[in-house]
């Protein structure tokens, strides 16, 4: 189990504080039919997007297989945006704002990013390569570092690496084999 995990039922208890301490503070300032009708208001928008973001995600899926490209930016957008309407659709202001602001665009441009350097971490470069293509690499140049001398095999000699460019690094992208 990871270590992160076991502060989760404390975030959970927190959220509930600062959900209550919110709408306490609100029902005092418009009143408490007000902070109900506000929540109630909140959460039926939210199932409202929950629907419409699920649809979007999923048309846009669809039409990156389709074409061949790969899904991992639709799906992270797709993700983005469903986790947005699903904090509107439950109950609370607090998590109702946070969802909002996952639904506004730039807002949801860096929830995107984040999910994606998110998932490039933890899976392999190959499973990152197929999500959301191929990724491009830049390299400092240095000063070419001396090969290793191997040392002497009395029998079979192991093949040497190709030297290009002098040992000077380039920059390139990494495509994985077959695909264009």
């Amino acid at each position: 189990m990871r270590r992160g995990l076991r502060f989760v039922p404390l975030a959970l208890l927190l959220a509930v504080v600062l959900e209550l301490a919110v709408f306490v503070g609100v029902g005092r300032a418009l009143g408490f039919g007000a902070a109900v009708l506000l929540v109630f208001a909140a959460s039926l928008l939210g199932l409202v997007l929950l629907r419409r973001e699920g649809m979007r995600a999923w048309r846009g899926f669809r039409a990156s297989a389709a074409a061949g490209q790969p899904p991992g930016g639709q799906v992270t957008d797709g993700l983005v945006g469903l986790a947005g309407a699903l904090l509107l659709a439950v109950p609370g202001l607090v998590s109702g704002l946070v969802g909002l602001l996952l639904l506004v665009p730039p807002v949801r441009r860096l929830a995107r990013a984040g999910v994606r350097r998110a998932t490039e971490r933890r899976v392999s470069s190959m499973v990152a390569g197929d999500l959301f293509g191929p990724r491009t690499v830049r390299v400092r140049q240095g000063a070419p570092q001396p090969a290793p001398q191997p040392a002497p095999q009395p029998t079979s000699q192991p093949e040497q690496p190709v030297v290009v460019d002098g040992g000077r690094a380039i920059e390139g992208e990494i495509v994985e084999p077959g695909r264009h």
